[in-house]
């Protein structure tokens, strides 16, 4: 006797998206101590102790990859990425800072998590959401941007339940303490549009704040 189909989704993200939003993955990785190459000083096969080396061999991360007609928005919460790719550009960017990428006609980036840190833990905590370009600018010119964590602006809420924090990568949060204005976006994204009412905050709530 087979088991009946209980239910019946297209295939995805778990997180659901709405447009011009294309996905959103979290990772989080309990990486142990960096050797002397940032990679773990322990053998790979241990990884299922709560990290992943992903498609790195030595350093764990996303090697060089191509990606076209979108734009990645990498918002570091924990830990370190360097960033390398065919424009010329690099950065090392960590808790704070943000990476936004436009694709555009086409660009081919690689993203690693150097385990800096020789005596560990080495926890690396990384949000990354794919926002889709608008059909005339899919074959833009490639543009790399960092938010550097001093420019991306926070606003407090108190309520009598408890505190929330609101990060503003982009859309402006008129707040309590002030209007939080981000960076610019890149030129061709949608959220560049002011008629797109495009936002991207991450918020962090204590437990029963409203």
């Amino acid at each position: 006797m087979t088991n009946p189909i209980i239910k019946v989704e297209p295939l995805g993200s778990p997180w659901q998206t709405i447009d011009p939003f294309l996905l959103c993955a979290h990772h989080v990785d309990h990486y142990p101590a960096g050797n002397s190459d940032l990679g773990p000083v322990v053998a790979a096969s241990t990884s299922a102790q709560g990290w992943r080396m992903y498609f790195g061999k030595t350093v764990p991360g996303f090697p060089a990859h191509p990606h076209r007609g979108f734009e990645t928005i990498t918002i570091m919460r924990q830990g370190v990425v360097d960033h390398s790719d065919s424009l010329g550009a690099s950065a090392r960017f960590g808790a704070g800072d943000v990476q936004w990428l436009t694709a555009g006609r086409g660009i081919v980036h690689a993203e690693m998590f150097p385990l800096l840190n020789p005596d560990g833990p080495n926890t690396a905590e990384v949000i990354q959401i794919w926002l889709n370009l608008p059909a005339k600018k899919k074959m833009a010119d490639p543009k790399f941007t960092m938010f550097w964590e001093p420019q991306v602006p926070r606003a407090e809420f108190v309520s009598r339940t408890g505190r929330t924090e609101v990060t503003c990568i982009a859309g402006a949060l008129n707040g309590q303490d002030g209007r939080k204005v981000p960076p610019p976006p890149p030129p061709d994204s949608w959220a560049a549009d002011p008629k797109s009412d495009m936002a991207v905050w991450a918020v962090k709530m204590v437990p029963n704040a409203t």
